[in-house]
């Protein structure tokens, strides 16, 4: 005879995996035990351990975790369960399709008195799902002043994200966005043409002046050849014998 639902109480145990990397190294594997809505219990492999909630919660925490088979069995599920099911999802449900993402870079403000520049990371037209974007400043990776949209369904399969990068602009400072994804063989890096180092814009300036320089006296070069070969061409003209000097001067005599 089923319970009546009014007045119950139910108590359901909740297993999840994350990780945000394609290699899965930072894979965490989560055990939630609830009742009536309540968590009261908690296994987390980053603690590697139950912890408890309530009066209730930390008696079932003493007893698990005094229990080594069972706290050797939890702590293995990262490997075991986590992992394991996402190289069959990715094998099998996905039959291993993937799309490279198109990676585009842009300052969508600049930075003006008080208000910071703002860089915008766009990744287009990729799948799977999963993916991972990381803005690094000097080889550092940034942390602060970086926001970003959830992954965002085109309704084709495909998704997109976009990450921003609020920053002051420094001389000389190379700001990058990588993006991870399970199509790429090695993380994409995308730089910022803005950051491109001092001496690579002074070598740039220098290698510019150079050429247009160069194009001066080479135009400047080609304009007196040309003067110079006119006259020339003038003067052998004006001094060329006649045909007509030979010939008598009275011409009816012909």
């Amino acid at each position: 005879m089923p319970l009546p639902l009014a007045d119950g109480y139910c108590m359901y145990r909740w297993i999840r995996c994350y990780s945000k990397s394609m290699d899965m190294t930072d894979m965490v594997y989560v055990e939630s035990y609830f009742y009536n809505k309540r968590e009261f219990l908690v296994f987390n492999s980053t603690v590697n351990e139950y912890v408890g909630q309530f009066r209730v919660g930390m008696e079932w925490a003493k007893m698990k975790n005094a229990d080594s088979v069972l706290l050797k069995h939890e702590r293995e599920s990262v490997d075991r369960l986590c992992k394991t099911n996402v190289r069959v999802y990715h094998e099998h449900a996905l039959g291993g399709y993937t799309a490279q993402p198109d990676v585009k870079l842009s300052l969508v403000r600049s930075s003006d008195g008080d208000k910071p520049a703002i860089l915008m990371c766009s990744a287009y037209n990729f799948y799977p799902k999963l993916i991972r974007v990381t803005w690094y400043r000097d080889g550092r990776r940034a942390t602060s002043d970086v926001s970003a949209t959830e992954e965002l369904a085109d309704g084709d399969w495909y998704y997109q994200i976009h990450s921003h990068l609020e920053f002051t602009p420094q001389a000389g400072e190379k700001i990058s966005c990588v993006v991870e994804h399970a199509s790429l063989k090695e993380p994409l890096e995308v730089v910022w043409e803005g950051s491109m180092a001092l001496s690579e814009r002074t070598k740039v300036a220098i290698g510019a002046a150079g050429l247009m320089l160069g194009l001066l006296v080479c135009s400047a070069g080609l304009l007196y050849y040309r003067k110079k070969t006119q006259e020339w061409t003038a003067e052998h003209i004006a001094t060329a014998p006649l045909a007509t000097d030979n010939l008598p001067c009275d011409l009816t005599r012909l």
